[in-house]
């Protein structure tokens, strides 16, 4: 039998989702069945919840900044007790604290159509104009700008920075093809993706079968690949730009470590006695 786990948001739910998946990544071999009860913002939507829950005994996991339906939802718990932790509260508190102020208690506020939402969703749309070297005659306007030989990632990093407000565009590294000359670019920080052989030929190859085409061309031939790979190291030199492999990292290790090296970039150290 699998151990249940609720999920209940009076929001979209992503908060409460991505500390659960946090935390279940430390468990191995345990069967857990999540249940996600998202935009939960009345008694009756409680109710369902509630019956869902009362069918399905486990741990119950909570954002609710709403203080009837939070205690609503405690009072059932305790009656029948389920094991109910509210993720919100401690932090909630500590800044109650901080600020020596009351929250708003308005549900779904990091979702509100405020400038930084419009700044995302032009930010996403930055990304897709610049995608795979397209508007190279706008890299001056990104924040960061990704170059890599084919299959490292590039593409999906920069959608992944864009919803977090970063202007984000990527340069494919190409053999024999003549590359902007990104020694002008004065605001963008400039990264270099760089991969594994084996995991290139790997991918490379799924990729032509997946579109029905032939495995076995220059494309994936490891000598080729090798000497690409070369090549593109050569040129990070050049530019002395950060260079990240990805052969072993998520695209949100390699996103983090692009926004640190960016904050870096923006708000640079003064050194002791300047």
């Amino acid at each position: 039998m699998p151990f249940h786990i609720h999920l209940v948001s009076d929001s979209t739910g992503e908060t409460i989702e991505s500390l659960a998946r946090a935390c279940l990544a430390q468990f191995e071999a345990v069967d857990v069945k999540k249940h996600n009860w998202s935009l939960v913002r009345s008694q009756l939507l409680l109710k369902t919840t509630l019956d869902g829950i009362r069918d399905n005994f486990g741990l119950v996991l909570y954002t609710f900044v709403d203080e009837k339906l939070r205690a609503t939802l405690e009072d059932f718990c305790h009656k029948n007790g389920i094991p109910c932790i509210s993720i919100l509260r401690p932090v909630l508190r500590g800044m109650i604290s901080l600020f020596g102020k009351e929250p708003t208690h308005n549900p779904g506020r990091q979702h509100a159509l405020d400038d930084d939402y419009f700044a995302r969703i032009a930010a996403m749309d930055f990304a897709i104009a610049q995608d795979d070297g397209q508007g190279r005659g706008n890299l001056e306007e990104a924040d960061v700008v990704i170059i890599g030989v084919s299959r490292t990632s590039k593409t999906p990093t920069c959608i992944y920075l864009a919803g977090r407000g970063i202007r984000a565009a990527n340069v494919p590294f190409v053999l024999d093809h003549e590359m902007p000359d990104f020694s002008e670019l004065k605001k963008p920080l400039i990264v270099g993706f760089t991969k594994d052989v084996d995991s290139l030929v790997a991918i490379r190859r799924n990729r032509l079968k997946m579109l029905k085409e032939d495995p076995d061309t220059p494309y994936t031939d490891p000598e080729k690949i090798r000497v690409e790979l070369q090549e593109a190291r050569r040129l990070f030199a050049r530019l002395n730009c950060p260079v990240i492999d990805v052969s072993r990292k998520s695209i949100e290790e390699t996103a983090a470590e692009i926004m640190m090296l960016l904050s870096r970039k923006q708000n640079p150290q003064k050194e002791p006695g300047k």
